[in-house]
């Protein structure tokens, strides 16, 4: 993932990694969306379910974790689909959008060429998949009836009009523009100014071994950055889906109730939740394009 034309030659690379980090990812969403949004897990949730006699066996902080591997997985197929076109859109579209800036603009600053693609397709894949993600987000109320995505978004339009099918969007905004922008800048940063110091011996027999590891650091380092910066955006946002209250009002709300505490709830899930598709879709990417190219 980086440098010369892989972005122009490789789309398919990149949208299926980031279609198997969805699917690797979405019991760990759900964990998340849960914690960040309040939501509790009680012993009703698993009445009269397969997973009913657990309950009271495991430790409470498992219960979610429990309830999130659990059926039914309402929304998935949407939420799945909705994680895998807007990663795809926005690694690949970053990554694209660096290549033509470089070829276009040689001369412009580095961290100018990193910064600009994904702040442009962030914003905008954000604003078009907000209508599913605050579906989806309703969904994982263990309290709520709703059925699927197309129920959520019906109540949603029904008590709120169009318009509260994008409320919430502006904390979107501001949540999922750092966090990819942090991400694809430390994966470049760390591609082109610490690996290339200690560059690797294509005639090694670990060479693609080597390659992979490599990935995996930048990867990791990548997921963990972008996840703890955007915390407080995604309790703040997803307090919004659940209350339905304006921005500030949000944010007063959740300070009166938590304090500035409020900025730390369910970091633990969210650094897990968040970490693990970023890094795993610029893993993954990275490791189809060195099997495709060695293939050729």
């Amino acid at each position: 993932m980086g440098s010369g034309s892989q972005a122009k030659e490789h789309p398919c690379e990149y949208f299926g990694a980031s279609a198997l980090a969805a699917i690797i990812n979405y019991p760990l969403w759900r964990v998340s969306a849960m914690g960040q949004s309040g939501f509790r897990v009680t012993s009703s949730t698993f009445h009269g379910g397969t997973l009913s006699g657990l309950f009271t066996t495991v430790h409470p902080s498992l219960v979610p974790y429990l309830h999130a591997f659990a059926p039914p997985y309402k929304g998935m197929l949407a939420t799945i689909l909705g994680m895998t076109w807007a990663r795809a859109a926005i690694f690949w579209g970053s990554d694209r959008g660096k290549e033509i800036i470089n070829d276009s603009f040689p001369h412009l600053h580095p961290a100018l060429a990193t910064l600009f693609p994904p702040l442009f397709v962030s914003i905008c894949v954000q604003c078009i998949n907000q209508p599913v993600i605050r579906a989806s987000i309703t969904l994982q109320d263990p309290q709520s009836n709703l059925p699927n995505i197309r129920a959520s978004i019906k109540q949603i339009h029904s008590e709120n009009g169009v318009k509260g099918l994008w409320h919430g969007t502006s904390a979107g905004i501001l949540k999922t523009v750092p966090k990819y922008c942090t991400a694809i800048a430390i994966k470049d940063y760390i591609e082109s100014y610490l690996f290339p110091a200690n560059p690797l011996n294509p005639l090694s027999p670990n060479y693609s071994s080597e390659k992979l590891w490599r990935s995996a650091y930048k990867s990791a380092a990548a997921g963990v950055a972008g996840a703890a910066l955007t915390n407080p955006l995604d309790v703040i946002r997803n307090e919004m889906f659940k209350t339905n209250m304006p921005l500030r009002d949000t944010v007063q709300f959740l300070h009166r109730e938590l304090g500035w505490k409020f900025i730390f709830r369910g970091m633990g899930k969210n650094l897990v939740a968040v970490s693990i598709p970023v890094a795993s879709t610029i893993f993954f990417t990275d490791f189809f394009i060195q099997c495709t190219t060695e293939m050729k």
